[in-house]
């Protein structure tokens, strides 16, 4: 049995990582910031600076901002939420906005001035806009996660100022008690009623931006291109459904999502695969809320060491989460579960994140595909072992291998990645 206070631990991580949003995070929380900077300006801005992070560029750069009739890039987002954004939303700044609106977004474009610049940080998740109407100038800074205001400046008045630190994890619940041992207690004993609301809401988003990926056309359609190319069959239907949502979201569905550690992609993918898999078998509800906080947990785990914004795709975190979600599903106790997330990070670790845009459906389907290959492994008696590469000797040192191979061994690549991209 779990210590109360180790479970109330994770019913906050929770709370935290499983929030809805409507579009890419990453657009969505420049347009965050540009409608809180409207806020404490008290008007428009006649002209903007935008200082962001790399990785900031890096997602913003190719995904179609939500609500803005098809528009791309910095200044889209940053436009649409001087425009129309609710700050109170956070998140969902922008999932209001009315279609006769969305030519005033495109005005606010060509007139207004949107400096972009990259200055170096040490936070991979950085955006501070300054904007300036007359004589009045007005500063907000977002840092390390997505809503996370650390400063907030009027005509040279400090309205608000936090800490400014590096961690991705600044300002939330500390993840070091996350352990697979214990997210499989906690999937096990937790009362549903605690977390209940998070999960159905997971449900009853993402699904329904899968069905609609699937049924229109959306970005590459790497879901029904798999559906048409290989059936019905589970694995493959699993993979779709969440292959499906990526390609809605990523090519600007109005839909929301529920996102897992900052990421609409790693929430699609951590659940939907789950979802897919518990009605094919005929699961209880109870039993695919236990498999789903499963899939969710062991997603957060990886993703604590990886950090939010990484040369590391998010999408094979998420995926060997479904393949843990998956098994458990299925009756799996601790030694197959923890076979089955290291034979799946055995599979795919390195695969690079090159930004969100349409082929992260494809990475999600690998990533899944790969989840539960790693669970068909151990039913078959095969495992990869530790020294195989990246794999340790049990499943936290792999996961805390990964968290190396994120945070320093692809430093550079990340870099390579950005030279690429703005080149």
């Amino acid at each position: 049995m779990l210590k109360p206070e180790t479970q109330a631990a994770y019913v906050s991580i929770l709370k935290e990582e499983l929030i809805p949003a409507t579009g890419c995070t990453e657009p969505i929380a420049m347009a965050y910031c540009a409608a809180r900077l409207r806020e404490t300006l008290g008007t428009l801005p006649e002209r903007v600076l935008a200082e962001v992070s790399g990785n900031i560029l890096k997602n913003v750069k190719s995904v179609v901002v939500p609500n803005t009739g098809g528009l791309k890039g910095i200044r889209a987002a940053i436009a649409a939420g001087l425009i129309a954004g609710e700050p109170e939303r956070e998140l969902e700044v922008i999932s209001s906005v009315p279609e006769a609106m969305h030519g005033q977004i495109a005005a606010c474009i060509e007139q207004t001035p949107i400096e972009i610049v990259f200055p170096e940080t040490p936070r991979m998740l950085d955006i501070r806009l300054t904007g300036f109407a007359g004589a009045h100038k007005a500063v907000v800074h977002i840092a390390n996660n997505h809503c996370n205001v650390v400063y907030i400046e009027r005509d040279g008045n400090v309205l608000l100022e936090k800490p400014l630190e590096s961690s991705s994890e600044a300002g939330l619940t500390d993840k070091s008690v996350l352990n697979l041992g214990d997210i499989l207690t906690f999937a096990d004993e937790v009362d549903l009623s605690l977390v209940e609301p998070l999960l159905e809401r997971q449900i009853r988003y993402n699904s329904a931006i899968a069905e609609e990926g699937l049924t229109h056309s959306w970005g590459t359609n790497i879901g029904s291109t798999l559906l048409k190319a290989y059936g019905g069959d589970i694995k493959v239907e699993a993979s779709a459904w969440a292959a499906a949502g990526s390609d809605a979201r990523m090519s600007g569905c109005e839909l929301p999502v529920v996102i897992n550690s900052g990421s609409g992609n790693q929430g699609i993918t951590s659940s939907l695969p789950v979802v897919r898999y518990a009605r094919y078998l005929g699961a209880t509800k109870e039993k695919l809320h236990r498999a789903l906080l499963v899939s969710d947990l062991v997603t957060i785990y990886q993703k604590a060491g990886i950090g939010r914004l990484s040369a590391y795709c998010g999408a094979v975190s998420a995926g060997v989460g479904a393949g843990a979600g998956i098994a458990y599903l299925q009756g799996a106790d601790y030694d197959a579960v923890s076979h089955t997330i290291v034979n799946a990070v055995a599979i795919l670790s390195g695969t690079i994140c090159d930004g969100a845009k349409p082929s992260c459906a494809a990475k999600i389907a690998a990533s899944v595909n790969a989840g539960i290959l790693g669970y068909e492994m151990y039913l078959d008696g095969h495992n990869f072992q530790s020294g195989d590469g990246i794999i340790g000797n049990d499943v936290s040192e792999t996961v805390a291998n990964v968290g190396i191979l994120a945070q320093e061994g692809m430093r550079d690549t990340d870099r390579t990645i950005l030279r690429i991209m703005t080149q």
